[in-house]
């Protein structure tokens, strides 16, 4: 029994290194000494101990978990798989906004922005909005209007903006990682890793804003004369479930299918983090991966 355990062990492990072929609009994957799977930040704690268990089965093309408390990767599969991440592009938005505007700043809704197409939350050209209300409109409604608004509010122009989302991201040490558009609209050159995402949505859940967007399920916002009101409606199904989720950022387009990065939070208060990309079904793979993490593995008290 323990060497057929062993044997499914290894093979599991063999095939987690086999990066399947994607399509030309995907550029081939970066292996570096320093995207080093046990920790992707700066310190590193001794990881908590080994899974009792075999991995759990997840069909996403590409998956991972990480540890909060000790940067630790508990769970990966193609984790440096270049793939297209939908609207999980939204949280490096929101990010430099909250790094670089003030959340009572108010912002103008251009005509592009009015027409964007995909998910909105109704923003009308002219309409003037805080950043915290668009914020929570790219959070919560996982709205485009809102975050090409908050992009040429913050830069002039979304091309500008993505200019400063690429270099951001390079200075977070995001390998597999390169933006095209603001929002996640399936683009040449929109792309990312579950690992990277993974090291992206960890620095960015730090901002408590984030945290308390992450986990709203509805928020109704007005714009500055309070002439206009938008109702926002999450997009995670997975708050409220039997899970203690606090977030994070759905994703869904034809390419990158159906994409989701978790917060999770067991009953002794620890706090995984998982993201799935190209998931048959992201709801229930990622709580199939949350819930098998926290029973395989022991955090040291």
């Amino acid at each position: 029994m323990l060497t057929s355990l062993l044997s499914l062990y290894i093979a599991s492990q063999i095939n987690s290194a086999q990066i399947p072929n994607r399509t030309s609009e995907i550029p081939e994957i970066i292996n570096t000494a320093s995207a080093n799977l046990s920790s992707f930040l700066e310190k590193d704690i001794s990881p908590i101990k080994k899974p009792r268990f075999i991995s759990p089965i997840i069909k996403a093309s590409s998956s991972i978990a990480v540890d909060l408390s000790t940067n630790s990767v508990l769970y990966e599969n193609n984790s440096h798989l270049r793939l297209p991440l939908a609207s999980i592009t939204k949280l490096m938005t929101v990010h430099i906004l909250l790094l670089e505007n003030g959340l009572d700043e108010e912002v103008t809704v251009s005509s592009n922005a009015a027409n964007t197409e995909g998910s909105t939350m109704w923003l009308r050209a002219g309409e003037k909005l805080t950043v915290s209300s668009l914020i929570n409109g790219a959070m919560i409604n996982s709205a485009n209007d809102a975050a090409v608004a908050l992009a040429e509010h913050n830069a002039g122009t979304v091309s500008a903006f993505v200019e400063k989302m690429n270099n951001k991201a390079k200075s977070m040490g995001l390998l597999n990682t390169h933006f095209a558009n603001p929002i996640g609209l399936d683009q040449n050159g929109n792309y990312s890793s579950t690992f990277d995402i993974a090291k992206m949505s960890t620095e960015i859940y730090k901002t408590p804003f984030i945290q308390i967007a992450a986990q709203t399920k509805e928020l109704e916002v007005f714009s500055t004369n309070k002439k206009q009101s938008h109702k926002l409606i999450s997009t995670n199904d997975l708050l409220d479930s039997y899970l203690n989720i606090k977030g994070l950022k759905t994703g869904r387009t034809e390419k990158a299918g159906l994409c989701l990065v978790s917060i999770a939070q067991n009953e002794e208060g620890k706090e995984i983090l998982t993201v799935v990309l190209n998931s048959p079904a992201r709801f229930t793979e990622s709580k199939i991966l949350i819930d098998w993490i926290f029973r395989a593995f022991n955090w040291p008290s």
